[in-house]
């Protein structure tokens, strides 16, 4: 029996490596001659380098940039060959910041143009960024500036030679345009500290940028889907990068031949912390089914509702691993988590 074993993160849990590998062990128990493989998995957000890294190899870059509120931190990218894999969450990630210092009216992204003008600098011509967990709201201002500030001899964005022939990919699966109602200041600012006169401040500030750019180069993406990923940061690299914008998961999947490694299989076992109805918009456990062809998928959550809906798009069985009686501060401990994605296992 060949179980291909690609779960996402618990937030706050496990990471994509610590579950896969609990539910490898809970197998080898039930089934000791089973072949395993365990391929570590990300949507664009936490882990996506990780996965990368896992999946092709390279070596990790660390380098001092500025985060979200100008201070010097440590953050990582992965560089294999002329392929660089950044997570904007390293440099501007909103896990970078206490409760108290969530301010999106001036958290900046200017760490992430630092980690993309370091790769350019060490050879990187095809850069993909996965635009998770960002602290900022700035469309990608920030960014862009510290890109000047590297490479532009006059202090203009017209003068930058470096980035002409570096391509971009971004990685996420938001929809979301710039501005608007369902613009990135509207739908994600608010949960990076963001009070409602803030909400519009912000909106106003993606629309004039927008405004100005698409006068510069006589065109406008800020209505793009995933220009409001990140805060906006999906809209810089759109506008100023020509990058192209692909779906997270899909684009994991299909570097890692996702397809031809789970061709012969006998069962693939995906998760992540809470499934229900908006797994199946595009989260990554769909990916994941969208690419098993006829092999059967199991889903796995801590926590589960609409099962009928996640057994009507195709998932072969949908297991919650918690016991329905566990309080929520006991099934969010790591061991306790692990203990219960083994469990699931040996006693089937």
């Amino acid at each position: 029996m060949k179980v291909v074993i690609a779960i996402d993160s618990f937030k706050g849990c496990l990471t994509s490596k610590e579950a896969n590998e609990a539910a490898a062990e809970g197998i080898r128990k039930a089934y000791p001659n089973a072949e395993i493989i365990e391929v570590p998995v990300s949507d664009g957000g936490e882990g996506y380098m990780e996965a990368f890294h896992a999946a092709i190899g390279g070596r990790l870059e660390e380098v001092t940039v500025r985060d979200p509120l100008t201070r010097p931190v440590m953050a990582k990218y992965l560089l294999h060959n002329d392929l660089a894999v950044i997570e904007i969450a390293q440099a501007s990630g909103l896990t970078l910041l206490t409760n108290e210092e969530r301010n999106p009216m001036v958290a900046t992204s200017y760490g992430t143009g630092q980690l993309v003008a370091d790769a350019v600098r060490k050879g990187a011509k095809h850069i993909i960024v996965g635009l998770g967990g960002s602290a900022t709201s700035d469309a990608g201002i920030g960014m862009l500036r510290a890109l000047i500030d590297t490479f532009a001899k006059h202090g203009s964005w017209d003068d930058i030679e470096a980035l002409k022939d570096v391509t971009f990919t971004i990685a996420s699966d938001v929809k979301n345009p710039l501005y608007g109602e369902n613009g990135a200041a509207h739908v994600f600012s608010p949960q990076k500290g963001a009070s409602q006169e803030m909400v519009l401040a912000l909106d106003e500030r993606a629309r004039k940028f927008a405004d100005i750019s698409a006068k510069h180069f006589g065109y406008d993406r800020s209505q793009m889907p995933g220009a409001g990923a990140a805060g906006g940061l999906g809209y810089a690299f759109l506008q100023y990068l020509n990058a192209e914008s692909r779906s997270g998961i899909q684009l994991l999947l299909d570097t890692i031949r996702f397809k031809y490694l789970v061709a012969d299989a006998d069962l693939i076992i995906t998760g992540e912390g809470s499934a229900d109805r908006q797994t199946l918009m595009g989260k990554l456990p769909m990916g994941i089914l969208e690419q098993s062809g006829r092999v059967p998928v199991c889903l796995i959550a801590g926590r589960i509702s609409d099962r009928e809906d996640l057994l009507e798009a195709g998932f072969a069985r949908v297991e919650c691993i918690n016991p329905p009686d566990l309080p929520l501060e006991e099934a969010m401990r790591k061991d306790v988590a692990q203990h219960n994605i083994r469990q699931l296992f040996i006693s089937r």
